[in-house]
């Protein structure tokens, strides 16, 4: 389950729509939209008496479950043909399976990766153990961290790629507010690395920084300058 990403310089074969150049989903118009405006930063604090393991497992399950909710609704817009590569901005990601070997992966192909082994680790009580008396595995914080990474992806190409049908249905204001509350919870608990996120710095800081945001600035958001998301990052 030691899974690896790795990015590649290769450029898509199909160009990029213009509205999603533009990046639509950074107008105020859009932005603004929530379906809620809770304090999302109150929400993400360890609760007393709650162990921080049973916190993440459940936090981690729940956004796993409403990511991959907000993904089916626009998956039918992404397909072989509209999405050859798994890019955000002009970041794409390239699969690497559990015996390192590199997948070469459209991107729902590369989604479904995430989804079934991020499903294969939650259901398995040796990962995340439901039943009293089960101990957390040592590795379980750096599982969540590579889970949590992977969703971001995920994130990210919905706002790259399908935003404008993301507004056709209606739902941006629930992505927006999902968004939201994973980036606020993933700094909280620095279950992201600000280099990883920094593809969509101009975004998370537009979205937490606002009131409705339920915070400001922070790591990973303090350095989203307009051009920040024009280069490629290799590890």
């Amino acid at each position: 389950m030691d899974w690896l990403m790795g990015k590649s310089k290769a450029k898509p074969n199909g160009k990029k729509p213009a509205a999603e150049e533009k990046k639509v989903y950074l107008e105020p118009e859009h932005t603004k939209s929530r379906i809620s405006d809770f304090a999302f930063k109150e929400l993400v604090v360890l609760p007393r008496e709650i162990d921080l393991n049973e916190w993440l497992a459940s936090n981690t399950t729940t956004f796993f479950h409403h990511i991959n909710l907000q993904y089916s609704t626009i998956s039918e817009f992404c397909t072989g043909e509209t999405c050859q590569t798994m890019a955000v901005c002009n970041t794409q990601y390239c699969w690497h399976d559990e015996r390192g070997k590199k997948v070469k992966c459209t991107a729902p192909q590369y989604v479904d990766f995430v989804m079934s082994s991020v499903q294969k680790l939650v259901t398995d009580e040796d990962v995340f153990p439901t039943k009293y008396g089960r101990e957390f595995p040592s590795s379980f914080e750096s599982l969540v961290k590579k889970i949590c990474k992977y969703l971001f992806h995920v994130l990210g190409h919905i706002y790259w790629a399908h935003f404008k049908e993301t507004l056709a249905l209606e739902l941006h204001g629930h992505l927006n507010t999902l968004y939201v509350h994973f980036i606020l919870f993933a700094r909280e608990f620095n279950l992201l690395d600000p280099k990883e996120t920094a593809v969509l710095d101009d975004l998370t800081e537009v979205l937490c920084s606002s009131p409705s945001g339920g915070g400001g600035g922070g790591d990973g958001a303090s350095s989203g300058a307009p051009g920040a998301q024009n280069h490629v990052k290799e590890r």
